[in-house]
């Protein structure tokens, strides 16, 4: 079976599904209102679906290209970010109008947990490596919450700047990379103490981050700059190895959210305002291509179904 894009389009409340080599939609999926971000599970069966302004998660099966279940709950309040805990066959989901994140269980659905942050505008959400810690940004907060997994208890929260939006943990390195969109760059802290021990600067209003396969490079559209910021995690200054934005790429009108194929050669870049993805050759550096979706694209990811 063909790979294929998933892409929400967050104002016609559907998912296109695309063929990432012709760029044709093979066909969409309807979702409860305001889908915002897509998350899969690791054997690629599944795909879950936060819509924000419909308070529920939808869940994608990834053969029949159909909602095959819906978790909602009372508490739910434009519920965005989301991870699959793998080894604990969990799901966890931020709801950002009340702060709150819920876990639940992938094979029942069922609620097996609601912890507040107690910040503001709780919003995006990654797991480190071991998936022993979750690392939640708070928009309005300005603060960075770490979760203890297993406990499911905040074990701190770190101030890290004015309006934080993207989290990813670099996988070689289990360092914590924080975008601010309002400062406009970007902060990496370590795992053990959470102190910021490096800052480079992106262009306006970055968004998410997401690191290639093998996490030498990470990519963060710039929503205002249409543009995307590349960031080389070893790039090598004055003898020191250390993350860099290193060159930025031109893409659409409000460039959201990054997803890069399975070796790393291509990625795909949804922007907001042009209603299209852009296609980036990661070798040249350059977008070579744009994808037609629906209206407000924003959550995407990548299915592949090569053997390999």
């Amino acid at each position: 079976m063909d790979d294929r894009l998933l892409v929400l389009n967050r104002d016609d409340d559907c998912v296109s599904v695309v063929d990432p080599e012709s760029g044709e939609t093979v066909t969409e999926i309807e979702t409860d209102f305001g889908p915002w971000t897509i998350e899969t599970s690791p054997d690629g069966a599944k795909s879950y679906v936060t819509c924000s302004q419909g308070d529920a998660l939808n869940i994608i099966d990834n053969e029949s290209y159909s909602v095959t279940a819906q978790v909602e709950h009372d508490l739910f309040d434009g519920p965005r970010g989301i991870a699959v805990r793998e080894q604990s066959t969990e799901i966890w989901v931020v709801s950002r109008n009340n702060s709150r994140v819920f876990v639940f269980d992938i094979e029942t659905d069922e609620l097996l947990d609601v912890i507040p942050t107690h910040q503001s505008q709780s919003n995006s959400l990654s797991l480190s490596g071991d998936e022993s810690l979750a690392y939640v940004t708070n928009s309005s907060g300005n603060t960075l919450t770490i979760i203890d997994c297993e406990e499911r208890r905040i074990s701190v929260d770190v101030p890290v700047g004015d309006g934080p939006e993207g989290v990813a943990v670099n996988p070689n390195t289990e360092n914590v990379y924080v975008t601010i969109q309002n400062e406009s760059r970007l902060t990496v802290h370590d795992p053990e103490h959470h102190e910021i021990i490096y800052k480079t600067g992106l262009g306006d209003a970055p968004m998410g981050i997401v690191f290639s396969p093998d996490a030498s490079v990470a990519l963060v559209p710039n929503r205002m700059s249409n543009d995307v910021s590349v960031i080389e995690t070893r790039f090598h200054r004055n003898g020191t190895g250390r993350p860099w934005e290193v060159e930025r790429i031109p893409v659409g009108i409000w460039p959201s959210e990054v997803v890069f194929n399975t070796d790393g050669s291509m990625a795909y870049i949804t922007n907001n305002k042009t209603n299209d993805v852009s296609v980036i050759d990661m070798n040249a550096r350059q977008e070579v291509d744009r994808i037609d979706v629906r209206t407000h694209p924003d959550g995407i990811t990548y299915l592949s179904r090569g053997s390999d």
